[in-house]
């Protein structure tokens, strides 16, 4: 009985290292996503910004509607 117990236990220590390491991994993952998305705002934001400015001068610009941005 106690070599089960101290199998048990010995298998208990090797898979709790496993799930300490995906853990990481996944926290590296989402770092990596984080990161991406950051860039991507900044490298797309003006242009997003443009877009939404000229948008707002045309609905303004019409003349059919009173509106304001």
């Amino acid at each position: 009985m106690i070599d089960k117990l101290i199998a048990l236990l010995a298998h208990t220590r090797r898979t709790s290292g496993e799930r300490g390491a995906s853990a990481v991994e996944y926290g590296l993952l989402v770092a990596g996503i984080a990161a991406l998305v950051v860039v991507a705002v900044f490298a797309l934001g003006p242009l997003i910004n443009e877009a939404f400015t000229d948008t707002c001068d045309e609905i303004e610009g019409s003349g059919t509607i009173a509106a304001t941005c």
